[in-house]
């Protein structure tokens, strides 16, 4: 996953280069600066001394000394006036700023603080906000494996009517395991809810043929389910036998034509590293993990059924009985399907994030 928000201690990070929140004087202060100088020891501060400052929005870089990064990079975020100042592009600077040294010192892999959400008052929503759009628009022209550090989830905010509209969804929705593990069952086998025996309409008491009978005996399956399946199946039925015969990277391929994108489109927009999709380009049977699909899925738009095939092709389903589970649903069906936000509120509700 190209771009993550992880919970840490940013002075533990171990990459290429993590990113100080520093003060214009570049000597060290409270918080984040702080800490990253007791960690790198004496050695920081000497260098930093011999750099004469740093301007807010700008970077300036260093050896990492004994932190276990080989770099810091300082920049110095803006302090929050109210928003009319200046402070968004001020933030974005940072950002960019930093990108573009550690590209320029080859590194693979940097780790950011939430830049002014702190001391400086940056509200932190829209910090990670702006953290987030200018990391993502970094990687659709470059490759690197980019952290944002927080220390607590209570670091971190979605909107207040976000959250508590996924919480009510949730609240709605959630069902014990007893309750779901036959709709599991069924959503396993055809990637959708298959209607209850006495729903169904009085095909289900006709006799079964000897094909169904077959069917049924493979399947391990009701009559009056199996029925309701044969009766969702599309009128082309060669199309359709098709499609449920094509492998999860099939249909990946498949959809990435049928929407127009670039291979590269598709997974930087889906937040999946380029070297795992040459993994499933490459192989026909790959299985992926549940978080790439669903981040595939997000990034091609996909509504909730055809969500659900993809997923059953990977040998996932979707389930009442998880709260991850529902939160994407939620998305899915409110048809919001951008990746970071998804991401945002997976971490609020202490949910594992989709992607690579």
């Amino acid at each position: 996953m190209p771009l993550t928000i992880v919970r840490n201690d940013i002075t533990k990070m171990e990459c290429d280069a993590i990113v100080n929140a520093a003060n214009n004087s570049l000597l060290g202060g409270g918080g984040v600066d702080g800490a990253i100088h007791r960690a790198a020891g004496p050695k920081l501060l000497a260098e930093c001394r011999k750099l004469g400052g740093c301007d807010t929005g700008k970077a300036k870089i260093t050896k990492g000394y004994e932190l276990p990064a080989k770099y810091v990079i300082h920049t110095v975020g803006p302090i929050w006036h109210g928003g009319d100042y200046g402070e968004r592009e001020l933030l974005i600077s940072c950002y960019r700023e930093s990108l573009a040294i550690a590209a320029e010192h080859d590194c693979k892999t940097i780790a950011f603080p939430l830049i002014s959400a702190g001391a400086y008052g940056y509200p932190r929503a829209e910090a990670l906000r702006v953290a987030m759009d200018t990391c993502s628009d970094f990687l659709m022209e470059h490759d690197m494996m980019i952290y944002i550090v927080v220390f607590d989830r209570d670091s971190l905010f979605v909107s207040e009517k976000l959250f508590a509209d996924i919480r009510r969804y949730v609240d709605d929705n959630y069902v014990s395991e007893m309750t779901a593990n036959e709709d599991r069952r069924r959503s396993e086998l055809f990637g959708a809810a298959i209607p209850a025996p006495q729903a169904l309409s009085a095909k289900a008491d006709k006799k079964p043929s000897l094909f169904r009978r077959a069917k049924l005996a493979k399947l391990d399956m009701p009559m009056a389910e199996y029925c309701a399946f044969e009766d969702a199946l599309p009128d082309d039925l060669e199309k359709a036998v098709a499609q449920i015969d094509e492998s999860f990277t099939e249909m990946l391929l498949r959809k990435i034509d049928e929407k127009g994108l670039t291979d590269a489109q598709c997974y930087k927009k889906a937040n999946i590293d380029r070297k795992l999709f040459s993994k499933i380009r490459s192989d026909v049977h790959y299985k992926p993990k549940k978080i790439t699909v669903i981040a595939f899925a997000a990034a091609l738009e996909l509504p909730i059924d055809e969500t659900r095939d993809m997923l059953m092709k990977a040998g996932f389903a979707l389930s009442h009985s998880s709260k991850f589970d529902i939160i994407i649903e939620y998305f899915f069906t409110h048809k919001r399907y951008d990746i970071i936000e998804i991401n945002e509120a997976l971490f609020a509700f202490d949910q594992p994030l989709i992607g690579g």
